[in-house]
């Protein structure tokens, strides 16, 4: 396994991590994503050791803390071995703390989740959305707090914009107080919204991406090709109105690009999507789910290997759309091209 700095921080982290999504899955989302039972979770965990993952993700949202649960009983005995990444802001409830990042439900959350996960610290807490509603100075100092006690060894964020991300960084750099040092993301060769802002800010400030959801909801699990139907089954019928949209073309120019690789590799259609974001700039770790174990093996045969040049470029361009504006002139104008020249 290859280990690489969370950003600019000290951790080092794999660059495969487990998202434990399917762990005690229940709801309209979590249900079809997966129901791995104690028992099942502590084999897939197993797994992930022996390959030299280490870092496991989860979130208080995830089947209403059922997912922190099972990861904290499956880890049992080992805490030392593993990398704990979880998240919070996200409504827990329906009342009015019972969401967001203020001090007192920050305080709340961290310590349920450490309740759940049966351990005295969390490697890795991020913010799982923007709370607008509470000043960023209040949410910052608590998160201080709650590092020089002992409970977080590092903060970050997911599902930020540029600018939340950036006042953030700002004002943690004028008081002293811990820097986010993790982006979580959605980034898939079907969603590269992300290079057009998010990955030149984590360049420029060392925030390393943690990309969830890098097969695109599914679509590039190899199921899906052009003049195919959605296979019987398959978690898409369930979930994809949940995550951002893909253009059916893109889509199967995507997987035709890929097939033609596999083809060339030997590789299947996941291993070669997730090996793609191994090569991007800014990704600490791709966050890899699994149903059952064959599922896992499969996701981590993606390395130990790498694409060609010529194999990344022809992805890059099947993938490519325009960028919107004010992004898009640094592409297509030679005197914005050379004072931004892009990231990728």
């Amino acid at each position: 396994m290859e280990y690489r700095r969370l950003g600019a921080s000290g951790l080092k982290v794999p660059a495969l991590s487990f998202g434990t999504g399917t762990f005690g899955g229940s709801g309209p989302l979590f249900g079809p994503w997966g129901t791995s039972d104690e028992t099942e979770a502590r084999r897939l965990v197993d797994i992930c050791l022996e390959a030299g993952v280490n870092l496991f993700d989860t979130a208080d949202v995830y089947s209403d803390g059922a997912s922190e649960a099972v990861l904290g009983a499956a880890i049992k005995g080992r805490r030392d071995q593993v990398l704990i990444s979880t998240k919070t802001s996200l409504p827990m409830g329906d009342g009015p703390s019972d969401a967001g990042s203020s001090r007192s439900r920050l305080i709340k959350a961290v310590e349920d989740a450490l309740r759940r996960l049966g351990t005295d610290y969390i490697d890795l807490l991020q913010l799982h959305a923007f709370d607008a509603g509470t000043p960023i100075d209040e949410v910052l100092s608590t998160l201080d707090v709650l590092v020089r006690d002992g409970k977080l060894r590092y903060v970050g964020v997911s599902n930020f914009s540029g600018w939340q991300l950036m006042k953030s960084l700002a004002l943690a750099d004028r008081h002293g107080w811990p820097r986010y040092v993790a982006h979580q993301v959605y980034y898939s060769l079907v969603g590269r919204d992300y290079e057009w802002e998010l990955m030149p800010l984590g360049l420029d400030q060392g925030v390393g991406a943690l990309v969830w959801s890098p097969l695109g909801w599914g679509r590039l699990t190899g199921k899906i090709r052009r003049g195919q139907p959605l296979p019987e089954g398959s978690r898409l019928h369930d979930t994809a109105s949940f995550g951002p949209p893909v253009d059916d073309e893109q889509l199967y120019r995507i997987v035709d690009v890929i097939d033609a690789i596999s083809k060339e590799t030997g590789k299947t259609v996941p291993q070669i999507a997730l090996n793609w974001l191994l090569q991007r700039p800014t990704v600490s770790s791709v966050i890899i789910g699994a149903r059952n174990e064959e599922q896992l093996r499969q996701n981590l045969g993606a390395i130990g290997w790498s694409l060609t040049k010529e194999q990344v470029a022809r992805l890059d361009a099947a993938s490519e759309v325009t960028a919107p504006y004010p992004y898009s002139p640094y592409r297509r104008q030679e005197g914005f091209a050379r004072l931004n020249p892009p990231a990728v």
